[in-house]
This record gives C-alpha cells, structure tokens and sequence, in this order.
C-alpha cells in the first residue's frame, strides 16, 4: 500500500502543476484535451485507492472531478469558470496528498 501511495502522491503533484499551468490561456486546445485525460486517469486512480483506504468522502470526491474532466461526454464552460474550477481542484489534489493507510 506505501507503494501505490507513493505513486499517488506524485501523480497528484503533477496534476495540481499541469491544473495550474492551465490558468493562462497560452496554451493550444490539444493542452486542454491532455489535461483532461490526464486529471480523469489521475482522479480516477485515487478514487480506487480512497475506495481500498475506506475513504469514501474521498472515493466521491475524485468520481466527481474524473466525471467533470472526463473527455469522452466533456462540459463546456467558460475559460472564467475552469480557472475557478482548475485552482479549486489542483487545491483539492495536493490536499489528497494527506490521504494516507489508516495504520501509518
């Protein structure tokens, strides 16, 4: 389990970094087809290791943001609105990096 937590903490860095360096619109659109798979493995990933850890708040957490992210059935929102979401979600990421074994 410290091994899947270990990967899980890197990964969810990367996707806070790659979350935050979406905010200026610098980017081309494959950037933000990238970032949504990206965040929507990653979310995923940690919603399975929640769901071993019986971490369900957190379980739902993620199955929430990989849904909002998904690229298969993507929403459409304004740039104003992914910033917010973006900063709330890369926030919400290097949070879950407390999430932790119960017997550690």
């Amino acid at each position: 389990m410290k091994e899947k937590i270990k990967y899980k903490n890197i990964a969810v860095i990367i996707a806070a970094i790659i979350l935050l360096l979406a905010i200026p619109s610098i980017w081309p659109y494959g950037y933000y087809q990238f970032l949504r798979l990206a965040i929507t493995a990653i979310a995923i990933f940690v919603a399975y290791l929640a769901y071993e850890l019986e971490k369900k708040s957190w379980m739902w957490l993620m199955a929430v943001i990989a849904i909002l992210f998904n690229p298969i059935i993507p929403f459409y929102l304004d740039k104003e609105i992914w910033v917010v979401i973006d900063i709330i979600v890369a926030t919400i990421f290097l949070i879950s990096l407390r999430l932790k074994a119960n017997n550690e």
